[in-house]
């Protein structure tokens, strides 16, 4: 029997997580137990990486146990190009965010077990095949956010404008009561609008899973139910339902346009290394849900919807890119940002073409990465300067070289800088737009969203230039700041790895495409 890669890479921080409860008095040893294990998934994960045969494509490292035959469910794990690269971000992540909270001031041990079983849940889903066990790890996933969020989270309790006299008084007075009622601002109310959210399209996905079930033979097996369409199992009515469902669903946790107002909170609202994963790999569980099944399961009905997923993604593209513009706290302008990128995610899957679909992937790994260390970076100007507050900010580029060297790597990714991991993803998205195959009904539709996402591009340029410039230039007020260090220890970890992880794969993207193009071209054989 071969090494069960997936397995142990899967559960190796499930594993950190069950050893940490014995290690309540040991503060240090909860981090060491955390670093020790993930670092265990991430040299694995690059050992798969390696390993794997781009000239074979398809899914490898299968692991199957059969868990309740008679009902079709079974413990299916494999991967392919796509999957495998999302196994590796998650990988770098969850590593580099275990010395993003190095700090955590209290309940540690807490705190890193749920993180732990957290990108459990992230892993799983990545790799399995079985839907029944892919629905299981992605709620596992999706659930400890809200105690991350609710006890270790911060926020600050935002109060209405009173409303004005007369009649528009009347009709406000309601709203501003409701708005009082829910503590907007606040993290309870960033950790419980979050979790509502993602109820909201599990259910979706639980119902369309289901769906798919009873009518593709009674199997969870993604590769049974992949030929079961191929037989024409799904109607063409059907599959048009079935992928909206999906897409509803999945594009919930993706971000989109309007289904996204979580996810501005939920990343302002949560500690460092939750952020992190937030933005950096789970905003990804839902493109991947929407990519691999939506689109993978349901080819006739994704052609149908993609004209309005492409235009939502466009949406996505310049709104998000606006309103972090707008923003003046640095962690909603990071926050708005992945609203945005996350557009170019979804649109390079609308195009449906090989350029396009590279760049929607090659995207999901280098947001990721970018994301996963601008919160990183925002963690530590907060914890050092105790404010997120941009106007308050000025010169720390003097006192932080390191820091603001870290920042510019990161915010030149998001704007799109030849020579980063950003420029790449968004060219091949770019390219993919003006290079639909003619025979899909949606490939005029390209010419137009091709303007929209440079549109945001432009805008990206335009606040990630001013922060850097309000944050890190300019002069610096002494008596305001009296001691503010640069990074130090631990903290170095999560900038100086993923800094250059932006830099390598902006200069050498075929360390990635290769993998990513085989999955794409298999993927596309569907359509």
């Amino acid at each position: 029997m071969s090494f069960p890669f997936l397995s142990v890479i899967t559960f190796s921080p499930f594993v950190g997580a069950f050893l940490m409860l014995f290690a309540r008095r040991h503060p240090l040893a909860v981090r060491v137990i955390g670093a020790v294990t993930t670092g265990v998934s991430l040299v694995l994960s690059i050992i798969l990486l390696i390993l794997y045969d781009t000239q074979k494509g398809g899914f490898q490292f299968i692991e199957h146990i059969p868990i309740v035959p008679s009902l079709g469910i079974s413990y299916h794990l494999g991967v392919d190009g796509i999957s495998i690269t999302l196994v590796l971000l998650t990988a770098f992540i969850i590593f580099t965010g275990v010395f993003a909270s190095w700090t955590i001031p209290f309940r540690s041990q807490e705190f890193y077990i749920l993180l732990l079983t957290l990108v459990t849940g992230v892993f799983g889903v990545f790799v399995s095949l079985d839907l029944f066990v892919f629905f299981l790890f992605y709620e596992l996933a999706v659930l400890p956010m809200y105690l991350l969020i609710g006890i270790w989270g911060t926020g600050k309790d935002i109060k209405p404008k009173i409303p004005p006299k007369g009649f528009f008084g009347f009709i406000m007075r309601p709203i501003d009561t409701a708005m009082r009622n829910v503590s907007l601002g606040t993290k309870e109310y960033a950790a419980a609008k979050l979790t509502l959210y993602l109820l909201l399209g599990s259910a979706f996905i639980l119902v369309g899973m289901l769906v798919t079930y009873f009518v593709g033979g009674k199997s969870f097996d993604y590769l049974v139910l992949y030929q079961a369409t191929q037989e024409g199992m799904y109607s063409f009515s059907l599959q048009k339902i079935l992928f909206l469902c999906f897409y509803i669903g999945f594009g919930v946790l993706a971000g989109i346009f309007p289904l996204h107002t979580w996810s501005p909170d939920g990343h302002a609202s949560a500690p460092t290394a939750v952020s992190m994963l937030h933005a950096g790999v789970l905003m990804k569980l839902g493109a991947y849900g929407a990519l691999r099944i939506g689109f993978g399961l349901f080819p006739e009905g994704a052609k149908f919807w993609v004209p309005l997923v492409g235009f939502i993604a466009c949406i996505n593209i310049v709104y998000g890119a606006l309103s972090a513009m707008n923003q003046m706290d640095l962690k909603y302008v990071v926050a708005y940002s992945s609203v945005s990128h996350m557009g170019f995610v979804m649109l390079g899957a609308a195009t449906l073409s090989e350029p396009g679909l590279n760049g929607s992937v090659f995207q999901m790994f280098s947001h990721g990465i970018m994301t996963g260390l601008l919160f990183a970076l925002v963690g530590l100007v907060y914890e050092k300067s105790h404010t997120r507050d941009i106007p308050r900010m000025g010169g720390f580029g003097k006192r932080m070289p390191g820091i603001a060297t870290a920042f510019g790597i990161g915010g030149l990714t998001s704007l799109g800088l030849p020579g980063l991991s950003g420029f790449v993803a968004e060219f091949l998205v770019f390219w993919g737009c003006l290079t639909i195959p003619k025979q899909f009904s949606h490939y005029k539709f390209g010419w137009v969203w091709f303007p929209l996402a440079i549109t945001g591009t432009f805008i990206t340029a335009v606040y990630v230039l001013r922060v850097l410039k309000l944050i890190f230039f300019g002069p610096f007020d002494e008596s305001k700041y009296k001691d503010l260090p640069d990074a130090k220890g631990p903290e170095w970890v999560s900038l100086v790895v993923l800094s250059f992880l932006l830099i390598l794969f902006g200069m050498a993207p075929f360390l990635l495409v290769k993998y990513i193009d085989i999955g794409v071209l298999e993927f596309l054989t569907r359509f």
